[in-house]
């Protein structure tokens, strides 16, 4: 199969944009990158490729496809790996209904109460927000999501050695969960390490795994994005 040519359009400081960058990593494909600033009006010429504007948007041998999700998905369809297997077996079709609850749980569940906290404006409400982020990973079962019985050694969702479509969708964010408590930052409270530790140790192991992979943070810039993304919910918070 001869190599694909991939153009990526994309931005660095975009979590949702990050996604497609791991898939493209673990999967080593060569691609080109474009910067799309995110900080203005996007340009006509790139409202002709997406007319919606948003990064990621993928041209794959003049394919154009736009959304992270499906972008990554994309990757992971047409270069099978350890990523996610093929959706033709009974098993390789369950593991991906496995990988689709676990994110939609993820996001729908979780990350809400991370932007929240985001949105605090007292120390009050961004520990109330953060106390109910580490709550809503207990109540809908997140660690067992991730390693229900029978699962293997590894340290990646279900106990896989390498990682999967799972992490792919998750890591950018994950990233963000361990790093924006810091003062310095102030977007979660900064007991959040203490509480995940004490209350859902599996989920932070797994956390943890995940960010010290290379194809998830060899984009990672976390001081500037810390900084951008405080200016940007502290800012709002003072209008």
């Amino acid at each position: 199969m001869a190599a694909p040519k991939i153009i990526l359009y994309t931005n660095h400081l975009c979590p949702w944009a990050h996604r497609a960058h791991i898939a493209l990593k673990e999967l080593n494909l060569d691609y080109e990158e474009v910067i799309i600033d995110i900080d203005r009006p996007r340009d006509p010429w790139y409202l002709e490729i997406n007319p919606r504007g948003l990064v990621p948007t993928i041209s794959y041998n003049g394919t154009i496809i736009p959304e992270s999700a499906i972008v990554t998905q994309l990757l992971a369809d047409a270069h099978p790996s350890h990523l996610v297997p093929p959706s033709n077996t009974p098993e390789g079709a369950i593991q991906r209904a496995h990988i689709s609850f676990f994110v939609d749980t993820f996001f729908s569940k979780v990350q809400p109460h991370s932007v929240a906290s985001h949105r605090a404006t007292t120390d009050a409400e961004r520990s109330a927000a953060t106390a109910a982020l580490v709550e809503a990973i207990e109540k809908n079962n997140v660690e067992g999501l991730l390693y229900p019985e029978g699962s293997g050694p590894g340290p990646f969702f279900r106990g896989a050695e390498k990682l999967t479509l799972a992490e792919a969708l998750t890591g950018s964010f994950l990233l963000r969960l361990l790093s924006l408590h810091k003062p310095e930052y102030g977007l979660l409270a900064p007991e959040l390490p203490e509480l995940l530790e004490k209350r859902t140790p599996k989920f932070l192991k797994w956390a943890q795994a995940v960010v010290a992979q290379e194809s998830v943070n060899f984009i990672w810039d976390e001081k500037t994005i810390g900084a951008r993304t405080a200016k940007r919910y502290k800012g709002a918070a003072k209008v």
